[in-house]
């Protein structure tokens, strides 16, 4: 299972990846094996604001359905309509087409309580 670098990871497998002031958020490789095939997604509404680790989507799996936590604050800017016809990117190309949501991040010292790719691999190989 790969984990790319210049991803940041919570301990729910939530990814982000900081660009300046603007962040892209998905699920890791890891969260979506585990889910299954994904069937459909709930996004958030632009311009809705959140904090670190509030539920901002639903991913519905065949086997169960999830909500995703945002791993920094900040406001939605853009989400990812393509996956409204093919949620299945999110099984495809996690860290690629799967992305879920770019946000405006709120607090960038945020960031220093997730974990780089080196610790998030650590982090699954105790799980």
């Amino acid at each position: 299972m790969s984990v790319p670098e210049g991803y940041y990871f919570t301990e729910e497998h939530e990814w982000i990846k900081v660009e300046g002031d603007v962040a892209t958020v998905g699920v890791s490789e890891h969260a979506q094996h585990e889910l299954g095939d994904v069937v459909f997604v709930e996004l958030p509404e632009l311009d809705e604001e959140y904090d670190q680790s509030e539920d901002f989507a639903v991913i519905e799996s065949v086997k169960a359905v999830s909500d995703v936590y945002l791993p920094m604050g900040g406001k939605i800017v853009e989400v990812n309509e393509v996956l409204l016809d093919q949620p299945e990117l999110i099984n495809e190309e996690p860290y690629e087409g799967g992305w879920l949501a770019k946000i405006e991040i709120s607090d960038e010292s945020e960031l220093d309580s997730l974990m780089d790719s080196v610790e998030y691999t650590a982090f699954l190989e105790e799980e």
